[in-house]
Order: structure tokens, then C-alpha cells, then sequence
């Protein structure tokens, strides 16, 4: 939208330029992300107060959460507003994968906003059923999936590429591409969403993989850098670096209220959306396989939740003492902040791991 302004103001004065750049209008995006987000945040948690729109404990859960019961939720409203809001501004709104990120937010969001509300009006931990939330998520991934393999503008790449190897890719074909496309967008929503069950859990974790992320399509936006790097170039994904900056200035700024202890629980709306929007920005800049390496936390809490499931209901007994993982850490004793920062911790050492496969190829 700005862009448009700043094309008609050049005609005047060609020093206007400079705010088309892309790291500059990266920078941008962040900060009014990131202000929108602090401006507005104790106002939306009043008003989710006020309406009464809280968080319902699990009564099978740990002790030390039940004192939480009652702190408002659905602040993902404020991480998607702050995004989206900045995104339209310093956007490139003729760029056809920007168009598929935000519809990918506005579908997964509206999934989760379902979940959440059927919660807070039964006042349980139970909303939508299990069959109900896959199949929505599964139309929205088919759907994103076939929109990014037929995008107009650039044809996507239908290659696997093999990271930390040089000219190593698997080539997939259109129908492999959807259908790989169709797990990473699902199993990436719901990862997150199984991983925000603690203060800040989920949310730094995005942010951190993102900030890879941004990296990856600034180079591939470039041609230089990609053919020095050996990374496919692909021109409008560089407007991934935006999409990535601003997604990253609505998560710190979120972050400042649910930081332990927690004045606002993100809930399945942003949880949800954060997860496919990881899952459609990785699919962009080529990079699935980085994606599962850096989303190593939520793989384990994941596989700790598919694991407890499938050996009670052939033993009876459990391997943890309750799933996801973050929990089965609480009930031996280990307290909410240390939890967190070692996550935190861990998804750092991976993203770093991710990044040293542009130079280890």
C-alpha cells in the first residue's frame, strides 16, 4: 500500500527511493509490528478481561497451572492484527506469495478462533473435536498447497532441496510438492499449537526460526548472493524477508505480555497460524527439510504426545509422566521459567545449525 504512495512521491524527489529497499522497508515492518503490538496490548487485555474471554485449565494438568486459570486468551488477535496491519503497509501488494501468506493466517487464525471460543463458551479445555480441526486444517493446506504449485507469477521450484550438500535435491513433481506441501503445513500448525502450553514456549521459538527464515529469502531474492551461495534464485520470494520481519516485530511484541508470568495466553488462534505461517514461508524459499531441523522442539513435543498416545492404548501405562513434553519436565519438578529458557536454548543452537548450511554446501 505505502509503495504505491512512495512511487507516486519519486516523481518529485528521487531521494524517495530508498524507502522501496528491501531492508529498510524489513526494518519498518518490524518496528511498527513490534509498536502496534506494545501500543495496544494492555488495552486488548482489558478488554479480553472484561469480556471474560480466560483460559481453562486442564484438570489433569500440572498443580503450579491451575493458578492460571482465568488469564485471558485469543491473544493471537493481537500477534495477527500487528502482522497483518504492517504487512499491508510495507508489503508489496502486487507480490503473489505475500497474498498466499496472509490468507494462510486469515484460515488458520479463523480455525483456532473457532477452537478458542467454543472453549471459553463451554468453559472447558474441549472445543473444536479432533476430526472437525484436522479437516478444516487439511482443505486450508490442500488449498494453500495448489495455490503455491499453480502461482502465475513464479513458478515454484518442485525440487527437495538437500541441505549442507552441494547440487543435492530430490525432484518431486507437482503432485509430490502438494502432498509434502500438505504435511508441512499441518503437522507445522499443529506442532506449535501442542507447544504452547507454558509462557513464551512457543512464541521465541517462531521468532527465532523466522529470523532464519528472513535470511534465507533475502538471499534467494538475490542473485548474486544465491549463485555464490548455491541457493535457488527466486525474486518475489525475497518479499519473505517482510512477511519474516514483521511476523517477528508482532511476536516480540506479544512476547512483552506473555513472558512468565503470563498476562495474555497466545491460544489456538495464533498458534495455529503461526505454525503454517513457518510451514508456507518454508515451502517458498525451499527449505522443508531446514524447517524440521529448526522446529526440533516442536518435533519432540510433538512425538512425545504421539508417542504417550499410542503406548497407553496398547499397555495401559505411560512412558511420560504426562504429554507434551514441557509437562512431563514439570511434573518431575522442574520449574515454568527454567523450561522455557532451555527450549528457548535449544531452538537457538538449531536455527545456527540451519544457518551454517548456507556456507556447508
Amino acid at each position: 500500500m505505502f509503495l504505491e504512495f512512495i512511487n507516486f512521491l519519486t516523481q518529485f524527489d528521487s531521494g524517495f527511493n530508498v524507502l522501496q529497499y528491501l531492508t529498510l522497508r524489513a526494518i519498518l515492518a518490524l518496528l511498527m509490528a513490534l509498536l502496534i503490538s506494545l501500543s495496544l496490548g494492555r488495552f486488548f487485555i482489558k478488554k479480553l478481561q472484561q469480556y471474560q474471554i480466560s483460559q481453562t485449565v486442564r484438570e489433569d494438568g500440572p498443580k503450579s497451572h491451575f493458578c492460571k486459570t482465568g488469564t485471558p486468551t485469543m491473544g493471537g488477535i493481537l500477534i495477527l492484527f500487528s502482522f497483518i496491519s504492517s504487512l499491508l503497509v510495507w508489503g508489496n501488494l502486487h507480490n503473489s506469495y505475500l497474498w498466499i501468506v496472509l490468507v494462510t493466517a486469515l484460515l488458520f487464525g479463523s480455525i483456532g478462533f473457532a477452537d478458542d471460543y467454543l472453549k471459553i463458551k463451554r468453559k472447558s479445555a474441549d472445543g473444536l473435536s479432533a476430526k472437525q480441526k484436522y479437516l478444516a486444517q487439511s482443505l486450508s493446506a490442500i488449498g494453500i498447497g495448489i495455490w503455491l504449485i499453480s502461482n502465475p507469477q513464479d513458478q515454484i521450484s518442485t525440487d527437495l532441496f538437500i541441505p549442507f550438500f552441494k547440487d543435492l535435491s530430490i525432484p518431486l513433481g507437482s503432485v509430490g510438492l502438494l502432498i509434502l506441501s500438505y504435511f508441512v503445513i499441518v503437522g507445522s500448525s499443529n506442532a506449535v499449537n501442542l507447544t504452547d502450553g507454558l509462557d513464551g514456549l512457543a512464541i521465541m521459538p517462531v521468532v527465532l526460526i523466522l529470523g532464519a527464515f528472513a535470511i534465507f529469502a533475502y538471499i534467494s531474492g538475490n542473485y548474486n548472493f544465491a549463485q555464490y551461495l548455491n541457493m535457488p534464485f527466486m525474486p518475489i520470494a525475497s518479499e519473505m524477508f517482510i512477511v519474516c520481519a514483521a511476523l517477528i516485530g508482532a511476536g516480540l511484541g506479544f512476547l512483552w505480555f506473555n513472558t512468565y508470568p503470563a498476562d495474555v495466553f497466545m491460544g489456538d488462534v495464533g498458534s495455529l497460524a503461526l505454525g503454517a505461517i513457518l510451514a508456507v514461508v518454508a515451502i517458498i524459499v525451499r527449505q522443508e527439510i531446514l524447517l524440521l531441523l529448526m522446529s526440533g522442539i516442536f518435533v519432540a513435543e510433538t512425538l512425545s504426545v504421539i508417542i504417550q498416545v499410542a503406548w497407553y492404548k496398547r499397555t495401559k501405562t505411560r512412558i511420560f509422566l504426562m504429554a507434551p513434553l514441557h509437562h512431563h519436565f514439570e511434573k518431575k519438578g522442574m520449574s515454568e521459567p527454567k523450561i522455557i529458557v532451555r527450549f528457548w536454548m535449544i531452538t537457538l543452537i538449531l536455527v545456527l545449525i540451519a544457518l551454517a548450511s548456507i556456507k556447508i554446501r
